[in-house]
């Protein structure tokens, strides 16, 4: 700031959806008065739903509550600059009420929670988020004009890791590339996938909640990215009827000394067929962390690579649950989010899950070998009404984040299942409107 390159500061915090929401400061009042003391935002903010619009069912924030404010403090090891905004840096910032304590059912918190439980038994989770967006050639403004219908993907066919396919937009993808690395990110590769305009960016993975920090950046600049360069570009789980974006998560555990407590003489450690038994365990019950929307239960269709079975397999695509790496890379992935997941609620699902499984010592059964979506496992929920159910009633999930977590996200799915009865969409016009 002394020097002139920065003179702006955003603080912001993830939302119930994982968006960034907060204030940008002068940078000279931000080091005198905010870093220090923090600011305030309206508690509304972990109460809307996505359109912003005020709801009733919220324990936290509610017209009768007055809708006050709560505190945003400053995490200074969040800082770093902002390249796609000149003299621009960046924190995240926690959430706590004005005696202090902290917001429990804001998704930061929710995470520390589970991170806190899983530093007592000595270990740290890595993660690696893998998200996948379709591009557009119309800007944000023209796509919202033409009501989302008749948009010019990038790409016009399937450019499932393509050269050819990628190099068509390399501009945008390298401008992807290289903003996110001069924010602090690491970039590791982009490719292209198979929805004609699809592409997936991924970055290295790091401990869980730096992990999760960076995702809700990458996801916040890469669409700011997008509409500077009058392109859009959508991250939603399911856009039409082709492969949806996915947002496969990587999970291994290190102890103190930074060694992967998940790789075993045979494959996999005992402490790993535990955490994986309770993924296992509580997939379906946490199936709304990972899964958060509507529009998520789309993807769910069984030969999409995207899981319908309640199963694990070693590098099998087909299952939930995939185990890869060898040695220090051991592993597992969980394929059931999407895009529009919100990152710090499905590594704290994993991480509770995982803990689960250890302190019951679940037993891990056999891997399957073949197509789990012909294999007759459990199904994965297949409406958001299914997996709030789960959630609502799930005694592993009120043991682990409490009562007022569990009854605050089945509010938001409840929140969301009575805005989509109430529409009238357009599938419905067109069967209906004459023909009936």
């Amino acid at each position: 700031m002394e020097s002139g390159e920065i003179d702006t500061v955003v603080l912001a915090f993830p939302d119930m959806q994982g968006r960034l929401q907060g204030k940008r400061f002068a940078a000279r009042f931000f080091l005198d008065e905010v870093l220090e003391h923090g600011t305030e935002g309206c508690n509304y903010l972990l109460a809307v739903d996505t359109e912003m619009n005020t709801v009733d069912g919220y324990a936290m924030s509610s017209w009768e509550r007055g809708y006050g404010d709560f505190a945003m403090r400053p995490d200074p090891v969040t800082l770093r600059r902002i390249p796609w905004h000149p003299g621009t840096a960046l924190l995240v910032a926690d959430l706590a009420w004005s005696d202090g304590a902290p917001v429990v059912a804001a998704p930061r918190q929710i995470l520390h929670r589970q991170l806190d439980r899983l530093a007592e038994l000595g270990y740290t989770a890595q993660v690696g988020t893998e998200l996948e967006f379709i591009v557009f050639k119309d800007s944000y403004e023209q796509a919202w004009d033409a009501g989302y219908r008749g948009l010019t993907p990038a790409n016009q066919y399937n450019i499932d890791y393509s050269i050819l396919g990628t190099g068509r937009i390399e501009p945008l993808l390298r401008r992807l590339r290289n903003d996110m690395a001069g924010a602090g990110l690491t970039v590791e590769s982009a490719k292209g996938e198979c929805n004609p305009g699809q592409h997936e960016i991924v970055f290295r993975y790091d401990e869980a909640l730096t992990t999760c920090d960076q995702h809700a950046l990458y996801k916040t600049g890469a669409k700011e990215i997008a509409a500077q360069e009058g392109v859009s570009i959508t991250f939603m789980a399911k856009y039409n009827e082709r492969e949806g974006n996915s947002c496969h998560i990587h999970l291994s555990l290190t102890d103190a000394d930074g060694a992967n407590v998940m790789a075993g003489p045979d494959g996999m450690s005992e402490v790993m067929r535990h955490f994986l038994a309770g993924q296992l365990a509580a997939l379906r019950d946490f199936s709304l962390l990972y899964a958060p929307n509507i529009n998520s239960y789309k993807r769910f269709q069984p030969g999409s690579f995207a899981p319908t079975a309640v199963a694990w397999g070693h590098d099998n695509r087909t299952c939930a649950l995939r185990v890869v790496g060898h040695g220090r890379s051991t592993r597992f992935e969980n394929r059931l989010p999407g895009g529009d997941v919100n990152p710090y609620l499905a590594v704290a699902g994993l991480v509770a899950a995982g803990l689960y499984g250890i302190e019951q010592r679940l037993e891990l059964p056999e891997p399957c070998p073949g197509n789990a979506y012909t294999a007759g496992f459990a199904h994965v929920p297949t409406s958001l009404r299914e997996a709030a159910e789960l959630w609502e009633n799930s005694p592993i999930a009120k043991a682990a984040f409490g009562d007022e977590v569990v009854a605050h996200y089945s509010n938001m799915a409840r929140v969301e299942l009575d805005a989509f009865d109430a529409a009238v969409t357009d599938w419905e016009l067109r069967r209906s409107f004459e023909r009936l």
